[in-house]
């Protein structure tokens, strides 16, 4: 069953934030572990869902998005190695 962030915001939630606010507070508190106020910022595996399902996986309310918000680990191609496995199932 595919997860929605829909009945997580109120009616009429915007979430515009600016980029100083995505790296200073969403991120800086993703890579610190801590708890992020609203859970509006999916945890996404980039390598593992196809393009076409993102806009599903990342919705946010009821209205139609033309942004995305996500969190995605970096994968590696080869364990050893500093290449990015830029490959899904598909």
């Amino acid at each position: 069953m595919m997860e929605s962030m829909e009945s997580c915001v109120p009616p009429g939630f915007r979430f515009h934030p600016t980029d100083e606010e995505l790296v200073g507070y969403y991120l800086r508190k993703k890579v610190a572990s801590q708890k992020i106020d609203l859970d509006v910022i999916r945890d996404i595996d980039l390598y593992r869902i196809e393009p076409w399902d993102l806009q599903e996986r990342c919705r946010i309310g009821y209205e139609e998005q033309s942004e995305w918000y996500f969190f995605s680990h970096k994968d590696k191609k080869y364990p050893t190695g500093t290449r990015t496995n830029r490959a899904t199932m598909a």
